[in-house]
């Protein structure tokens, strides 16, 4: 499998029958609308910036929202937050996604506003890759920290952070990393990434380049 970040929260997965797309954005964002083809997409929130489904090509199975979802081989799991520290009240909604392919489980926080319940935490726990929002949009550096030492992932892939395309004021990457006492390794176009070639040993972090 392959995963590539094209901006903002959305990625493209690329496995040997299946292509997911996640958060596609419109113009809004500042970035042309990704024009892909996709068999699943998942969508956090109502907001244009991740719900630019129609922007796709192959008419995807779309899913929006909290549950468990079986497609193409892919098991899927869409848990309830919100986009605030309020239950949604200032911002929305927000659904965290669990994405089970090719034996290796990925977390997409989407624009998660808040820190996790034990519940969630729960639900989470024994992801191998976690795609987390590092810009500052609804959670501090701080938070996302606290977030991630509870989940514990073997790797982390950044999101949703500065780059001169993008409209939104955001912090750019190098806050995070400096926060998490990492360097900016080499930045790659896309990760190739099988079950028995993830991080064993400690939580490592690879950034990925802006690509389309």
């Amino acid at each position: 499998m392959y995963i590539q970040w094209c901006g903002q929260s959305c990625f493209k997965f690329q496995a040997k029958d299946t292509t997911i797309v996640t958060n596609p954005y419109g113009r809004e964002s500042g970035l042309a609308p990704l024009r892909t083809r996709a068999d699943i997409v998942l969508v956090s929130n109502s907001n244009k910036e991740n719900n630019n489904v129609e922007s796709l090509k192959e008419n995807p199975f779309v899913i929006d929202g909290p549950g468990e979802y079986e497609r193409m081989g892919v098991a899927i799991k869409g848990i309830t937050s919100y986009q605030d520290n309020k239950e949604g009240q200032d911002k929305g909604s927000n659904t965290i996604y669990i994405i089970n392919i090719e034996g290796i489980r990925i977390c997409h926080l989407g624009d998660l506003g808040h820190i996790l319940t034990s519940k969630q935490v729960e639900r989470i726990n024994g992801v191998d890759i976690l795609l987390t929002p590092v810009g500052e949009h609804n959670l501090s550096i701080n938070k996302i920290t606290d977030i991630i030492g509870e989940i514990e992932p073997r790797l982390i892939i950044p999101m949703h952070y500065k780059i001169p395309q993008v409209k939104d004021k955001l912090a750019a990457v190098e806050k995070f990393l400096s926060e998490m006492g990492a360097k900016k390794e080499k930045v790659i176009p896309k990760l190739v990434i099988k079950k028995g070639n993830l991080p064993t040993e400690e939580t490592t972090i690879q950034v990925l380049d802006y690509s389309r």
